[in-house]
């Protein structure tokens, strides 16, 4: 009885905070933000970088928004940041283990992309084109 209680009343109330309304929503603002994304995908797949070499392999990143995204990253403990004290000091970036556990997700993702972002370019010039936009 209190169960249904709880849950009659939960229903009730609408959902006003993101995170009530969609249980993934966390994940999606630190995984898929703009640039997030490829930069744990090219350290996932080129291993541990220097900032210029993401910097190269992530095409029209800025140093300021990579800077910032790395920092986030760091903090959401995606990324390990290594600081070599020589001269010149000397800074590499790593994907950490929970960074990696990403790794099937990304999988996933890229499996859903190579089946479907056809069908979805299909269905935005069917929809253009019926709609007149």
């Amino acid at each position: 009885m209190a169960r249904e209680t709880a849950r009659t009343a939960a229903q009730a109330v609408p959902a006003t905070d993101p995170e009530l309304a969609c249980p993934v929503s966390p994940v999606v603002d630190i995984v898929f933000s703009r640039w997030t994304t490829p930069i744990l995908w090219s350290l996932h797949t080129y291993g541990r970088q220097r900032f210029v070499e993401l910097e190269r392999r992530i095409a029209r990143i800025t140093p300021k928004v990579l800077t910032q995204r790395l920092r986030q990253l760091e903090r959401d403990g995606l990324v390990v940041r290594t600081y070599h004290p020589e001269v010149p000091p000397r800074v590499e970036y790593e994907i950490s283990e929970l960074g990696r556990s990403l790794a099937p997700l990304f999988a996933h993702l890229s499996e859903w992309a190579t089946e479907n972002l056809v069908k979805v370019e299909r269905a935005r010039m069917a929809y253009d084109s019926e709609s007149g936009r």
